[in-house]
């Protein structure tokens, strides 16, 4: 859809057909900036703009879609009130700055600070001091490449296997962690380790 069509779309307050063009990833960055700070009193398309910088960034492909505009969008958001869902957004998305991590890692929500233990550009200072907060926030940390091994290495022995998991599928953690879980009792974390050990042979 064109840039006119857009720019009527704000002009009339026509939310639904917005939020429908927030739903196309491949919408340009500029307008989705664009539609943001028209609207950035309303939660639906604070939402739904969160959700299209989730969508437009892949975590395995970190440098692609990054941009000045995507930075701008995601410092914004994670300090508007309006929807509690963005700030979610913004803890997971790898674009996001370590200022901003710094702050959502103090955010009251514990699935905000859940989803900032995972994020690959959280700061390890950040992660340990996460290895003292509730479990839905502890757990975050043994897939993250930035946790301390000394905080892998308790992880090891946790007994929720999704955990496990995680750190056997972590590609940072330290090979003899990864080894040590060859042994678990859980078929698929020791499988989870043999694959990661395999990938790195």
């Amino acid at each position: 859809m064109s840039t006119p069509t857009i720019n009527t779309a704000i002009a009339e307050s026509d939310v639904a057909t917005l939020i429908d063009l927030l739903e196309d990833k491949t919408l340009p960055i500029e307008d989705v900036e664009a539609i943001y700070n028209a609207f950035k009193d309303h939660k639906e398309i604070v939402g739904q703009v969160a959700m299209n910088l989730s969508l437009r960034t892949s975590v395995y492909e970190r440098d692609r879609e990054y941009s000045p505009v995507m930075v701008r969008l995601l410092i914004d958001i994670a300090s508007n009130p309006v929807d509690m869902g963005a700030r979610w957004a913004v803890a997971k998305n790898p674009h996001t700055p370590v200022e901003v991590l710094r702050h959502l890692a103090n955010d009251s929500v514990n699935l905000v600070r859940a989803l900032v233990a995972t994020n690959p550009s959280t700061p390890s200072d950040v992660l340990e001091k996460f290895f003292s907060d509730e479990k839905i926030v502890r757990d975050g940390l043994s897939g993250n490449p930035n946790t301390p091994a000394k905080l892998l290495k308790i992880l090891a022995d946790d007994n929720d296997k999704m955990v496990r998991m995680r750190l056997a599928e972590n590609r940072a953690a330290p090979v003899e962690i990864v080894t040590a879980l060859l042994r678990d009792t859980d078929p698929d974390v020791a499988k989870a380790a043999e694959v990661n050990l395999g990938a790195r042979a």
